[in-house]
C-alpha cells in the first residue's frame, strides 16, 4: 500500500497557524488535502497533526487525521510517527504547505519506487529559470549523477559556473536545479533515517537532507516540469491567495 502523510504544524516560527491560513474559503491544510487525492498511485491520504484545532478542521473536511507529539524536531519525525501505525509499504511525505501541489506532480516522485526496487528514498527538483531563486538561500539547489542519485544539497549556487559573469549567464551556461520537498520513502528507510542523529553538514545547511547523504543513503532525484508554490510567510500567502482567486476566480477572505 502507497500512503501519502501530510504533515502540519500548528507553531511556525514565520507564520503562526499556517496550516488554518485561509485562502479562498477554505484553510490551507485542506488544499493541500484536496490537491493530494488527486494522485492516482496513493492508495490513502492521512493528516498528521500536532495541535487539537488542526484536527478539528481535518476531521470537518473528511480528512483522517493522526495527533502526535508536539516536541516532534521536524515534519519528517512526524510523518515517521504516524508511518509506524500504518500497514504501508511506501510513504510519501507531501508537505503540507503545498496547498496546489498537482497529483500528477506526486506520481513522477512515487514512479521510481515501483519500478526498481533498489530505490529507497525519491524526491523532486526542477530546472532553475529565475535568478531570483538562484540567489535565494531558502531556495534549496540540488546537484545528482548520471543515474539520477543526489550527490549533493545546498543552498547556494550549485554548480559554481566559473565562466559565469553574471548570475544570469549561470542559469544560461549551466543546468541548476532546485529541490522540491516532496519525499517517497519505502517505510524501512524512512523509520532508518529519523532513527539518525543529525549530522554535520546538515546542521551547517541546515537541510536534512544531507543526513541521509551523510548516512550512505542513496536518494533518487526525478526532474519535473510541474511547479510548486510553498507557503513559508506572510508574503507567500498572499501570493498563494491571489493564484487561487486567478485560477477559480473566487475572492480570499
Amino acid at each position: 500500500m502507497i500512503v501519502g502523510i501530510i504533515p502540519a504544524r500548528f507553531a511556525s516560527t514565520r507564520l503562526m497557524g499556517k496550516p488554518l491560513a485561509d485562502i479562498g474559503g477554505k484553510p490551507m491544510i485542506q488544499h493541500t488535502y484536496e490537491s493530494a487525492i488527486t494522485s492516482r498511485l496513493i492508495d490513502k491520504t492521512v493528516l498528521a497533526v500536532d495541535d487539537e484545532k488542526i484536527l478539528k478542521v481535518a476531521n470537518s473536511f473528511g480528512a483522517q487525521a493522526f495527533m502526535t507529539p508536539s516536541d516532534l524536531p521536524s515534519g519528517s519525525d512526524r510523518i515517521a510517527y504516524v508511518a509506524e501505525k500504518l500497514d504501508a509499504e511506501i510513504i510519501v511525505n507531501i508537505q503540507g504547505d503545498e496547498p496546489f501541489i498537482p497529483g500528477k506532480m506526486i506520481d513522477q516522485a512515487i514512479e521510481p519506487l515501483l519500478f526498481d526496487e533498489q530505490v529507497e528514498v525519491s524526491t523532486l527538483v526542477k530546472k532553475i529559470a529565475k535568478v531570483d531563486e538562484l540567489k535565494s538561500h531558502s531556495v534549496c539547489k540540488v546537484v545528482f549523477d548520471y543515474n539520477n542519485f543526489a550527490m549533493y544539497f545546498s543552498r547556494s549556487a550549485i554548480p559554481f559556473v566559473r565562466d559565469a559573469k553574471t548570475n544570469l549567464n549561470k542559469i544560461n551556461i549551466a543546468d541548476i536545479y532546485k529541490h522540491i520537498g516532496l519525499y517517497v520513502y519505502r517505510k524501512k528507510a524512512l523509520l532508518k533515517f529519523t532513527s539518525l542523529k543529525p549530522t554535520d553538514l546538515e546542521k551547517i545547511e541546515k537541510l536534512e537532507q544531507l543526513r541521509m547523504l551523510e548516512n550512505g543513503m542513496r536518494i533518487k532525484v526525478v526532474v519535473t516540469e510541474y511547479e510548486s508554490l510553498s507557503v513559508d510567510t506572510q508574503k507567500d500567502l498572499e501570493i498563494a491567495r491571489k493564484y487561487y482567486k486567478k485560477i477559480t476566480g473566487k475572492k480570499s477572505k
